[in-house]
């Protein structure tokens, strides 16, 4: 064991290429996933369904408006996902030395992707807040839009206008949905490894396209419930006498679950599943083949 970590690298970069791998890998998929991003949120808005949405976007908007708040989202996985895949492989390391070297049982993978996920959305959250009012911008009258140009642009507004804390307004919910999404979505694709490499004696290549779909999936399941409550707290805006509708994120899920049930908070599941599946998936996939790659130079 001494001499195994003897041979392991030394300086900087070993430290920090996680962090900068999981945003790299984070910003990749977020170029590719953000159109549908776009419809998730305007589905959530109350806009329709994911086909009526996106004809009205092409007829009213064009094509750009899919990708209207792209910086932001840019921006938000440079600092959420590189914070997060980033704090989980510091915690893992740890983790694994403090078990003399085996593997984690299921359930320290899980508090390692909870508290890595609290870590992440703190970072990131005024991004993300940016993100949210840049997408729901043109559902508003045209009296209340803030037009905002860019992502930095927004956060500058955001200061000047509301004030520092105001950048991590529906932080709570933000927290709470990145612990439910990295929960499943790293537990989910333990399992998933097990039972495509074991069980089915797949290759490594199709066990990891089919962990991480899995992966993907309950990463959805888990996270939806708070991503809805998060972006109805971000997008809300207050009334003729100041008056905003909801108080704080328990007084939006207790309406919303008296107006709608349960399943007002699964609003636009297939969408955003169909969202957050794909950005799980390349990012495990970036990452297997980063690992992969370090093998063959020796890292």
């Amino acid at each position: 064991m001494a001499e195994e970590k003897k041979a392991q690298p030394s300086g900087v970069w070993p430290k920090v290429k996680p962090f900068v791998n999981g945003g790299a890998s984070g910003m990749l998929a977020t170029c590719v996933i953000q159109p549908i991003d776009m419809i998730k949120v305007r589905i959530q808005l109350g806009q329709g369904s994911a086909g009526s949405v996106t004809r009205n976007m092409l007829k009213e908007e064009g094509v750009r408006a899919f990708y209207k708040g792209l910086s932001a989202g840019l921006l938000r996985q440079a600092t959420y996902t590189t914070a997060r895949l980033g704090s989980f492989k510091m915690l893992t390391n740890k983790a694994v030395e403090a078990n003399d070297g085996k593997p984690l049982p299921l359930y320290q993978k899980a508090l390692c992707g909870l508290t890595a996920g609290a870590i992440g959305a703190c970072v990131g959250s005024p991004a993300d807040l940016a993100l949210i009012r840049m997408q729901a911008d043109a559902t508003l009258p045209i009296a209340q839009r803030r037009n905002y140009t860019n992502a930095f642009h927004a956060l500058y507004r955001i200061v000047a206008d509301e004030g520092v804390l105001a950048l991590w307004k529906g932080a709570g919910p933000t927290v709470v949905r990145a612990m439910a999404l990295n929960m499943g979505m790293l537990a989910s694709y333990d399992q998933g490894v097990e039972f495509f490499k074991d069980n089915l004696g797949l290759g490594e290549a199709a066990t990891v396209v089919g962990a991480s779909t899995i992966s993907g999936f309950f990463a959805a399941a888990c996270s939806l419930p708070f991503d809805y409550v998060k972006t109805q707290i971000q997008k809300m805006q207050p009334d003729a006498s100041g008056k905003y509708p909801y108080t704080g994120s328990l007084d939006c899920a207790m309406k919303t679950l008296k107006s709608g049930g349960p399943f007002k908070f699964y609003t636009g599941f297939p969408v955003y599943c169909v969202r957050i599946a794909p950005h799980v998936m390349m990012t495990w996939i970036f990452l297997n083949q980063i690992q992969k790659a370090e093998k063959k130079i020796g890292l």
